[in-house]
This record gives structure tokens, sequence and C-alpha cells, in this order.
């Protein structure tokens, strides 16, 4: 920082001895003294700077949790769209189902109508050959075999006709019976479709928003960013400055004092639900996750069956992460870690870690 108490340094005396004019000590000082106030005060005052840093580095904060945000958002996403898919699949199922059944079911009508009526027309010729005398019936034959094969015949007609309304009335039953039980599980599909189709609709209204919210928060930080910069450039001039003043009217240069940066502390983690011991793998590969998204910190390859993709969780030694993405080789309590270099991935190793499940 410029040291504006230049009187600590010359009392008033020493400043006698220098035997400098009264115009030209007196203006020196009072622009030393001005550009050293308008250096610690102004724009470019590492105060300033610093405040703009901590700003910046609290929208990176909350830039990276919308981001994990994002991956839990996607990964329920992606599995609701899954679930609409497969329900569309079965409704359409159904309907073929029903389709089907209601032609069978014209077919066993009109073969039920048939067969009664075959039916009808076979007792019909029973009972006019009953009207006749047995007798007259066995001597008209040309022999007894004659005789009784005509009657028998008859009868096994009119005993098939019988059978073949009895099976088609059962299948009519039959089939009517399974098209009210698919049309009780048609509807109940098309319910379970609609809640499908809401929820996938608001999870991808709220991935959007999502979205956008982060293409501010980066917008954000890169105007955060150029002001810094402009900062930066305007207390380095200021500085320099006033070390030419400083050089110029005591004779001697002084060190600028160096600059702190402040960065926004890092937001404790949210209330744990269930913590579980894993072991852990750093690595650094280009690429998309399982759900279709960047690669990026904050990314962890889970088991689906033992951590639910979009899972967020607090990692210790790496902060927080969200389970979006598996691997051929992750299995059961094994999980692998995002890193943006290799370097970092190889420090991180493989160890075990006790993390927490939000």
């Amino acid at each position: 920082m410029p040291r504006i108490p230049l009187f600590l340094w010359y009392g008033p005396a020493t400043l006698g001895s220098l035997k400098w004019s009264r115009h030209t000590g007196l203006s020196a000082v009072i622009a030393l003294v001005g550009v050293s106030a308008a250096a610690a005060a102004g724009p470019g005052s590492p105060s300033t700077i610093a405040t703009l840093r901590g700003q910046s580095s609290v929208l990176a904060s909350r830039t990276h949790h919308a981001l994990l945000d994002l991956y839990a958002l996607d990964a329920h996403l992606t599995s609701a769209r899954a679930r609409l898919a497969s329900l569309q699949t079965q409704a359409a199922q159904l309907r073929n189902d029903q389709l089907l059944l209601a032609e069978q079911l014209g077919v066993t009508k009109t073969n039920l109508a048939v067969s009664q009526q075959l039916l009808g027309r076979n007792l019909r010729l029973l009972y006019e050959q009953g009207q006749q005398d047995p007798l007259a019936v066995v001597l008209g034959a040309t022999s007894l075999d004659d005789a009784v094969t005509k009657l028998d015949d008859l009868t096994h007609v009119a005993d098939a006709s019988k059978q073949m309304v009895d099976a088609t009335t059962a299948a009519h039953e039959r089939i009517a019976q399974l098209r009210a039980t698919i049309a009780a599980e048609s509807a109940q599909i098309d319910t379970a479709l609609r809640s499908a189709q809401t929820t996938t609709n608001e999870l991808a209204a709220t991935r959007a928003a999502r979205v956008g919210f982060i293409s501010n928060l980066r917008r954000q930080q890169q105007l955060k960013a150029s002001q810094i910069a402009t900062l930066q450039t305007i207390a380095q001039q200021a500085e320099a400055k006033s070390q030419a003043i400083q050089a110029s009217t005591v004779g001697a240069p002084t060190d600028p004092s160096g600059t702190t940066s402040s960065t926004a502390p890092t937001p404790p983690p949210v209330g744990s639900r269930r913590t579980i011991t894993v072991s852990s793998t750093g690595y650094s590969l280009p690429g998309h996750t399982a759900t279709g998204l960047p690669v990026g910190w904050g990314v962890v390859a889970v088991d689906p069956s033992v951590i639910p993709l979009g899972t967020r969780m607090t990692i210790p030694g790496y902060g927080e992460g969200v389970a979006a993405d598996t691997g051929s080789a992750v299995r059961g309590y094994d999980v692998d870690l995002w890193f943006p270099t290799l370097a970092q991935a190889r420090a991180w190793g493989r160890r075990t870690v006790t993390i927490t499940l939000h």
C-alpha cells in the first residue's frame, strides 16, 4: 500500500534543515499526500480490490453449488424420461391388446350366433324325427345298422352343436372379462403416464431455469474479473506515481507493500442424512457423464445400486459432489472423484473416506 504518514519520517526540524523553498516543499508534500490518499481510498485501492475478489469468490461458490444442483437435476430428469418412455410403451401395448380382444370378441359373437342356429336346427330335426314311429324308421331303413346309424347321427350332431354353443359362450365370457381387466390396467397406466409427463415437464423447466441461473452467475464472475483487472491496473499506476513523487521529493524510493486478497469462506456442508464409508479414487478424463453433461469438479462416479444418481454428498478433503456418473469398474462401495488435472488425481490417489449423503 502507498505510505501516507510522511511526517512520521521527517519532523519539522528535518524539513527545515532541507532548506526547501516554501512553495516547492509545500506543493510536493500536498501532491504526495493527495496521490497517496487517492490510492488508498479510490477505486483502485487494495480494499476495493479485496472486496471485489471476495464477491467473485462468493459467485464462484454459488456457481459450483448451482452446477452440482444441475448434475442432480439432470440425473433425476433422465430417470423420469426413462420411466415416461416405459409407461408410453406399456400404454401402446395395452391399446394393441384392446384392439385384438375387440376383434376376438367380435369373432366369438359371430361363432356363438352360428352355433346357436345350428343347435336349433338340429333340435328341430330331432323333434321331427321323434314324431315318427321308431319301428317305421327301422323298417324304412335298408338295414338295421342303417336305422341305428341314422338315429345315432342325429343325436351326435345335436350333442356336438350343444358343446359348440357351450364352448363359444365360455370363450365369449373369458374374452369379455379379459377386456375389462385390460381396460382397468389401461386406465391406471394412463394416470401414471400423465403423472410422469407432469414430473418430466417440471424437472425440464427446473433444469432450464438452473442453466439460466448458472449462465447469469458466470457473466457476473466475468464482470468481476474485468473490474478487478481494471482496478489492479489503476492501483499499479497510482503506486508507481506515488513512488515517483516520493523519489523526487525525499530523494529515496520506498518499497511498495504487498496487497492482500480475500477469499470468501467456504459455506458449511448441508445437514447430513446418513454417512457411509467408501473407497475413493481420483481420475481426470475429458468427456461427459452418464446423463450427458460435461464432466466437471464435483462429479462423482458411483454404483447406482448403492448411491442413486442425483444424490448430493460431502466428501472430506474434496468438498461437495453429486452422483452424476457411472463406470464399469465402479462397483459396490467404490467411488471415482473427478479432478481437472492428472496431477491432482494422482495426488488424491486411492483413499478410504467417510462421506455424508444429503
